[in-house]
């Protein structure tokens, strides 16, 4: 059985502070107690159908480059659009330029730590059928797609000039990969995935599952959790059971 996406995770500078602009911006709430020895930092539980967390971990080297993944926020009305950019605003985010084309519609912000998300206007048929949180975009080759939609057990809903995206069957967001040219990674990326596997199964079991299908071993994080890097050489996380 394939691992559970359960978090995304985020390196941060003031992890709480983190947690509390996302919460307000996504409407999730603050998980309590969270943080501890184990690493566990600050987590944002789901409010809708999104299916996994986000989790802030207390790092202090600067970002240096832009992420490598980030939220694309759907609209149902110019207006919505107005409010979400709005409140990310009155929060602490900014606007960003990252090359994008005033005729493209959507607006471009960063968190306060630099981390960029996308406000998507009305209309966008790719994400008609998503929520508030359409998808999350990623700067990935086709190989890294498939790698994804093998290791979650998520289909592919895209394949096209080598542009892919999956989705679990359960609904939520679209993760998507826009294909080459792919951006050379320095260093740890500062946002990334943490699996858990399925209740009762053997974490090492899965461990070899994941490295057959292509992934590398990098060593051991926090509270233990095993390190490894996807084919185009993101890190993410496996640990216990959910």
């Amino acid at each position: 059985m394939s691992s559970q996406l359960f978090a995304v995770c985020f390196d941060a500078s003031e992890p709480a502070r983190l947690a509390r602009f996302w919460s307000g911006v996504l409407g999730w709430e603050v998980a309590e107690g969270a943080g501890d020895d184990a690493g566990d930092g600050a987590v944002v539980l789901p409010l809708d159908d999104t299916g996994f967390r986000l989790r802030f971990v207390e790092r202090h080297e600067p970002k240096a480059e832009q992420n490598r993944m980030h939220f694309d926020l759907t609209s149902t009305s110019l207006e919505g659009q107005r409010r979400t950019v709005d409140g990310a605003l009155e929060r602490g985010g900014r606007h960003i330029d990252v090359g994008q084309r005033p005729d493209e519609g959507h607006v471009v912000l960063c968190d306060p730590e630099g981390n960029e998300f996308c406000v998507i206007p009305p209309g966008n048929s790719f994400l008609a059928d998503c929520g508030f949180v359409g998808a999350l975009a990623c700067d990935g080759s086709q190989e890294v797609g498939y790698f994804w939609s093998k290791a979650l057990g998520w289909p592919l809903v895209w394949d096209q000039d080598e542009e892919t995206a999956i989705r679990s069957p359960h609904g939520g967001p679209k993760i998507t990969w826009g294909g080459p040219p792919v951006a050379p990674l320095v260093g740890r990326p500062r946002v990334r995935f943490e699996l858990a596997v399925p209740q009762g199964a053997d974490r090492e079991a899965e461990v070899d599952r994941l490295l057959s299908l292509g992934a590398e071993r990098v060593g051991v994080g926090a509270g233990g959790r095993v390190v490894l890097a996807d084919p185009d050489g993101n890190e993410f996380s496996v640990t216990g059971s959910a």
